[in-house]
């Protein structure tokens, strides 16, 4: 059986372990506190690898790496990139990062081979980090699948909750479109990639982008409730973060072609609508939400 190594132990690792972990003889995480998990063997890190995780980059048949990247590019590769490099493991390398990478296409349909013309300090990190990626996979002669997600939704972390908690807004701006992706979807890219050794890169959305508030009148709509007034983007701008400003400047349509290819079919939620509905099926049930 082999051996699983996640890079950084957030929300969509977890899911994955949870759906797919039964694959593997061997599952190891990272966090900043090293907390023991419930099937899991948990190493801290910190920024400086112990021997502990040295020595399972040099046994990990695949790696799960979905940490962000800093000012220094990411925060693993530099500390272990060496370990994964000369580990003479041939298993995939999987690196989770985002269609921000592609910028702002004034909402017309790209694909993988878009140009990523982001500007954020954000999705230029990441697309470093993604080249960083690609670079250690053909050094260690291993396949290196970048999968770069949409808008993340799921148990715990849904419009379903947003809506009931009354935190849910709705922001309107003409044409403005967001891809999003079910997180049990991305477990399922996750597994293909890692079992067929996929090398390249794959767009992780749904088969339906839409607006901003399609999913949260929907779920409004699922509960009985009232869905929240509408707010005209121009409005709310003038109380946003900056990050989240340069969220609302890129406006795109991304298709998932390569996706439905990787895992032979259909998605398991194509829309947020049937994503959505299974999740008030199951009563929305709740999981850590803590990074990717």
């Amino acid at each position: 059986m082999k051996t699983l190594l996640c890079l950084g132990y957030g929300y969509c690792a977890r899911r994955f372990v949870a759906l797919h972990g039964a694959a593997f003889g061997r599952r190891i995480g990272t966090s900043r506190d090293g907390a023991p998990c419930t099937g899991m063997e948990m190493i801290r890190f910190d920024g400086m690898p112990s021997p502990a995780l040295i020595d399972a980059v040099r046994s990990a048949d695949i790696v799960l790496a979905s940490a962000a990247p800093g000012d220094d590019g990411d925060p693993f590769l530099g500390p272990l990139g060496a370990a994964l490099e000369q580990s003479g493991r041939k298993g995939a390398l999987v690196y989770l990062s985002t269609i921000g990478v592609y910028g702002d296409s004034g909402g017309a349909w790209i694909d993988e081979e878009a140009p990523l013309r982001a500007t954020a300090l954000r999705a230029r990190r990441r697309i470093d980090a993604e080249a960083q990626w690609r670079a250690t996979g053909r050094a260690a002669g291993r396949p290196a699948a970048i999968l770069r997600l949409g808008g993340i939704y799921g148990p715990g972390r849904n419009a379903l909750l947003d809506v009931a908690a009354g935190t849910a807004r709705c922001i309107e701006r003409d044409g403005q479109m967001f891809n999003r992706i079910h997180v049990d979807d991305i477990a399922a890219a996750i597994l293909a990639a890692a079992a067929q050794g996929f090398d390249g890169v794959v767009n992780v959305v749904d088969d339906e982008p839409s607006a901003s508030c399609a999913p949260v009148r929907f779920a409004a709509e699922l509960l009985g409730a009232p869905a929240p007034e509408a707010e005209p983007f121009e409005r709310a701008a003038t109380h946003m973060s900056a990050m989240a400003q340069s969220f609302w400047a890129d406006n795109r349509r991304v298709r998932n072609a390569r996706l439905h290819a990787l895992i032979g079919g259909v998605l398991l939620y194509p829309t947020y609508r049937e994503g959505l509905a299974a999740l008030f099926g199951a009563g929305a049930a709740s999981v850590e939400t803590a990074g990717r």
